[in-house]
């Protein structure tokens, strides 16, 4: 590649974050724009964009599929359902709103990709707080951030995550016993900090209505089949990989969506056009567009050359490089969302253990799994980087962005700004307490 055209390409990426960062642009306009520009310069090739195509596919496959589970069981009005007996579980407490949504939002990010997670407790959140007379932008922040980190309870969790589990070649199984810790640790983390970061709702105190009671299921044979759908998800999340033809993550999330638009479709609840079109369109095409700039990026040779340099620096101590690896990730995942940032940091390191002699040429490949035993804290360390250095910042992960167009849908938007009042804080002890994690787990091995 010419040197000009570097230039451009990191030229073009930096406006398009400048553009989202000041808020002087949408974030989906940004991204496609900057890929418009690159196009019309003729630096970007049809085979970058199917290279794109490739590495994303399965990410945005779990995006999707649980957004549209979510948005077919909304006519049920089970959320209001659950919402209600929330409230009366809170007893009019804001202490005890905080503590119930952060085991609720990991309970269900265990099992969904944490934007799914964000989309079916918001709801939740907005009628408590409502209730209690408290905003709701701080609790939903908090949702946030707590599935990015509930996010590394399981492989599925967060679409990062599944980025570098499945570089790693590590199964649904063998994930929960090698990382899964790490993840309730990141969680923990966010406990003591709630006093200090949501301290309104934290003290608040109001008396609920007697007789408070939540209402019926609507159309209890349409969100049975509903409810099917997504449990048959899961179970192949469980599952999938054992069956005699394996059955991946992304290909269930699908399998359960198009079950679901089946309920939907067969009850005659409304028409599946409606679906479509409440789907968070926006955030998936950010996604896509940042890793076409992933693709342009790694065309340039900066990728190579970072693993060159950190070979030359730190030779073979693999836990000094996971450790500088988490923290430079982290940090850029503030800035740029964590899934492109992800699948960039899965080149840099497989070309730092190709240069290390650790493994062969060919796991520069998408299709490698036979990693040494030795690797697993860097990618460990890459994935906690990645997916907690989201929390920082609105733009961090899908999650943030997700929970952000629900507050200005609600009419309380969230500056970028705003955001990093809660998410700084809870970032840098996150990426303490995984940084022992990792040392934990090198020892270990």
């Amino acid at each position: 590649m010419p040197e000009y055209q570097a230039y451009i390409i990191f030229a073009v990426f930096g406006a398009v974050i400048l553009a989202i960062a000041c808020n002087l642009m949408d974030m989906a306009l940004a991204g496609m724009l900057g890929l418009c520009a690159l196009t019309l310069l003729g630096i970007i090739s049809n085979s970058d964009v199917m290279r794109a195509v490739m590495v994303s596919q399965g990410a945005l496959a779990l995006l999707f599929g649980g957004m549209v589970v979510a948005r077919v069981l909304t006519p049920t009005g089970v959320f209001e359902h659950i919402g209600t007996r929330f409230l009366i579980l809170t007893k009019g407490s804001g202490k005890r709103f905080l503590l119930y949504t952060a085991v609720l939002t990991s309970v269900v990010c265990a099992i969904l990709p944490n934007a799914t997670a964000v989309i079916l407790i918001a709801p939740i959140v907005v009628r408590v707080c409502r209730e209690l007379e408290v905003d709701f932008v701080g609790p939903l922040i908090m949702v946030a951030m707590l599935s990015n980190a509930a996010g590394l309870l399981t492989l599925v969790g967060d679409p990062a995550t599944f980025l570098v589990g499945q570089a790693a070649g590590l199964g649904f199984v063998e994930y929960l016993r090698k990382v899964s810790l790490g993840g309730v640790l990141a969680i923990l983390v966010v406990v003591p900090l709630m006093p200090v970061l949501f301290r309104d709702v934290w003290r608040a105190r109001r008396v609920l209505p007697e007789g408070l009671a939540p209402g019926p299921i609507a159309r209890p044979g349409f969100c049975l089949f509903a409810v099917f759908s997504m449990a048959l998800m899961v179970a192949l999340f469980l599952v999938g990989e054992y069956l005699p033809r394996p059955v991946v993550p992304p290909s269930a999330a699908i399998i359960g969506a198009s079950l679901a638009l089946l309920a939907m479709y067969t009850y005659k609840v409304e028409p599946l056009e409606n679906v479509f079109k409440d789907i968070d369109w926006k955030t998936l095409i950010f996604i896509f567009s940042m890793m076409c700039y992933v693709e342009e990026v790694t065309k340039t040779g900066a990728l190579g050359g970072l693993s060159r340099g950190m070979q030359s620096a730190f030779g073979q101590d693999f836990l000094l490089v996971g450790i500088v690896l988490m923290g430079g990730i982290g940090l850029v995942s503030g800035f740029l969302a964590n899934i492109p940032v992800v699948a960039a940091a899965v080149l840099l390191t497989k070309g730092y253990f190709v240069l290390t002699q650790v493994v062969p040429e060919e796991a520069m490949g998408i299709a490698f799994t036979d990693w040494p035993d030795q690797t697993l804290p860097v990618f460990v360390a890459m994935m906690f980087g990645g997916t907690l250095g989201g929390n920082a910042t609105l733009i961090g992960s899908s999650a943030n962005l997700v929970a952000g167009g629900i507050c200005a849908s609600q009419g309380s938007p969230v500056s970028f700004v705003r955001f990093l009042r809660y998410g700084v804080p809870v970032t840098v002890c996150q990426l303490l307490a995984s940084a022992c994690y990792v040392w934990a787990l090198s020892k270990a091995i």
